[in-house]
């Protein structure tokens, strides 16, 4: 399966988040915000077989993660155990369980891209960052993910950016795409 979120609207849900993120609503409004995705994400997929998956990706699609808030309203509403979500949260790497930076870089790290020199690229893009994977940089900016494939296997490494893909990146080309992202505030 495919780590990527295959939800079009999805580019424009993380702008939505870095939105409202600027705007510096309350943080009870951001709580209500949650608890409303959450609560039409397993309304719209909880009648579909092997629901678990969908609901997942649908909150993550809202609200850019899935807060801890969101295991036992899943779990009663499948009539699962609290265990069982969060192992399917723990097991994909793709779920993330707090908030991400302002943009979100993804990594290649398939054999594919790792065969095109993607490991010295994870090493500076992890130094020009000074953050690690499953970390954000200091200021919030930005997060690095790895994801095992982009489906650029011919053209890597590859990474993504926002949901947007970039073929052939060489440290030189991360570091223009980096740039233009602060170039952005």
């Amino acid at each position: 399966m495919c780590p990527v979120s295959t939800n079009p609207e999805f580019h424009w849900q993380r702008r939505g988040q870095a939105t409202i993120r600027r705007e510096g609503l309350a943080v009870k409004a951001q709580t209500t915000d949650a608890a409303a995705a959450i609560d039409a994400a397993i309304a719209e997929h909880r009648h579909a077989p092997d629901s678990v998956l969908p609901i997942l990706h649908a909150i993550q699609d809202r609200i850019g993660y899935i807060p801890a808030s969101a295991v036992p309203t899943v779990a009663a509403a499948l009539n699962l155990s609290r265990a069982e979500i969060h192992g399917v949260i723990s097991y994909y790497h793709h779920f993330r369980t707090r908030p991400c930076g302002r943009h979100l870089i993804e990594l290649c790290r398939a054999e594919a891209c790792q065969a095109q020199n993607a490991v010295a690229l994870a090493a500076h893009a992890q130094q020009r960052l000074g953050c690690t994977f499953h970390e954000t940089t200091t200021d919030g900016h930005i997060s690095l993910e790895p994801v095992f494939c982009l489906g650029l296997c011919a053209t890597g490494p590859a990474l993504m950016i926002d949901g947007r893909v970039h073929a052939r990146v060489t440290p030189e080309r991360f570091d223009a795409l980096i740039a233009s992202l602060e170039d952005e505030g």
